[in-house]
């Protein structure tokens, strides 16, 4: 039987953890979670929409198919920018 992960399309929303396959498990309730579109993604990062359609395609991104578009929730925007923190110098 497939994980709420595997049918969202792998997202968690609060923390994402991976799990066998590659699919997420989630951690806290999705409707708490604020979603943004992948616009909003690009203009919050400072890169186009299509580098962000490249992250969510690698898996480096978790997000929700929404009909034809995809929604990424906050949360999984600041991990990912959190992780790929580097310090200067």
């Amino acid at each position: 039987m497939p994980t709420l992960g595997a049918l969202s399309g792998g997202v968690a929303s609060g923390v994402a953890t991976p799990g066998r396959g590659g699919v997420y498990t989630v951690a806290q309730s999705f409707s708490k979670a604020r979603f943004l579109t992948v616009q909003e993604v690009a203009d919050l990062m400072r890169v186009s929409s299509m580098t962000v359609y490249r992250l969510i395609k690698a898996g480096d991104l978790p997000a929700v198919r929404v009909g034809r578009s995809f929604r990424v929730s906050d949360t999984d925007v600041d991990a990912y920018l959190a992780a790929r923190y580097t310090q200067a110098g």
